[in-house]
């Protein structure tokens, strides 16, 4: 009975549309129109800086812009008039005019200003540039706070410049070191892949077990329970035909997905155990529409309605941020826990490090099943 089940889905189109074509096609669609940021590419960027000669600190400006990474900045030294005119013309995106007696000015702890002119097509590439301009000149600046405090304090005049210059010019005490966080959170091609494949779970396990619905309005079920065998090995054949539907192409979602977009979700094996626990989930999912709706349109109507919401609180869309009492509702979704836990797998965690997405999802199931025979049977007994 299985076997002749998977043959008739398999050869109904529209379990091929709404399993795999469908989601494959948002995947594509939201990618589109939600990857830019995430791959943003910076455009080359021409800065004009006129620095007067023989300034230390000027040309420590200079030289801090071309050591700028990340970004291909071109630094091209002129007089005042011309840096101002080139960001005017679009011959360079930024226009920076350090005047004459600048170290001088910030060695004696004077105000001091730093002319920036900003051409038409300037973009985030010029932020990050002025981001840069004004970090120098934040520190610099600390040899202006230095002079002034220490003459406030009575410090002798001929020490005030060397402090405002070891002030300007000392590295920060404070250091970064970049590094990663097992946060958990998948990329946002991940994220979008793993939320289509947990929608569209939902849609395609209910081509097995909501078929009792369908063959109970046409008649079929009847026949099929007057046939020598037990009443539940029916439901277990559908059971069976709605998991290895959503095994199947929920496992074939995650490997086109992964492919087409470059994404690695980590350990096989850990990740064949998520796509089990929540195939298991959804199905479970399906018995209770299955006991509750009078027709297959009625069914119909509440899988969609199920499946739209469990999908979006699951981040098929778009991440929810919650907190409180709501995130433990949402941390209950089998969805939400398919996803967080393909975000372990995919920042390198195994078998040992799935325990509670897993626990979440069977836990799901068991109080799925254990529901679908509380309920009241709206049409005839299964």
């Amino acid at each position: 009975m299985t076997a002749s089940d998977l043959r008739q889905r398999v050869r109904d189109r529209s379990v091929i549309i709404f399993a795999l074509v469908v989601p494959l096609a948002l995947m594509f669609v939201f990618n589109l129109t939600s990857g830019g940021a995430a791959n943003l590419t910076l455009k080359p960027v021409t800065v004009a800086v006129s620095a007067p000669a023989g300034d230390d600190l000027a040309t420590a400006i200079t030289a801090t812009l071309t050591q700028v990474e990340g970004i291909d900045l071109t630094v091209d030294e002129v007089s005042a008039d011309d840096a101002r005119s080139s960001a005017r013309s679009g011959d360079a995106e930024l226009g920076v005019v350090i005047p004459a007696g600048f170290g001088d000015a910030v060695r004696a702890g004077k105000e001091v200003v730093v002319e920036v002119t900003e051409g038409e097509d300037s973009g985030i590439e010029s932020d990050i540039v002025l981001t840069v301009v004004q970090g120098v000149l934040t520190q610099l600046s600390a040899g202006a706070v230095t002079a002034a405090a220490g003459a406030g304090a009575g410090v002798p005049d001929a020490q005030l410049a060397a402090l405002a210059q070891q002030a300007a010019t000392q590295a920060p005490e404070i250091t970064l070191t970049q590094g990663e966080a097992a946060s958990e959170q998948l990329s946002s091609s991940a994220a979008l892949i793993a939320g289509q494949a947990g929608l569209f779970l939902l849609f395609t396990v209910g081509f097995g077990v909501l078929g009792l619905v369908a063959e109970r309005e046409q008649g079929t079920l009847a026949r099929l329970r007057s046939m020598p065998m037990r009443p539940w090995l029916i439901v277990t054949a559908k059971g069976l035909v709605s998991y290895i539907l959503g095994v199947v192409a929920t496992s074939v979602l995650l490997t086109l997905g992964s492919m087409f977009f470059d994404v690695s979700f980590g350990s096989p094996v850990a990740v064949a155990v998520l796509i089990l626990c929540a195939v298991a989930a959804a199905t479970s999912l399906m018995f209770i529409i299955a006991r509750v709706a009078r027709t297959a349109e009625q069914a119909s109507v509440l899988q969609s309605i199920l499946a739209l919401l469990l999908g979006i609180a699951g981040g098929a869309f778009f991440p929810l941020n919650t907190t409180g009492f709501l995130d433990v509702v949402v941390g209950l979704n089998p969805i939400a826990a398919f996803t967080r836990g393909l975000g372990i797998t995919s920042g390198g965690g195994g078998l040992g490090d799935i325990g509670v997405p897993v626990m979440l999802m069977l836990g799901f199931a068991v109080v799925g099943l254990a529901a679908s025979r509380l309920v009241p049977d709206r049409g005839r007994d299964l």
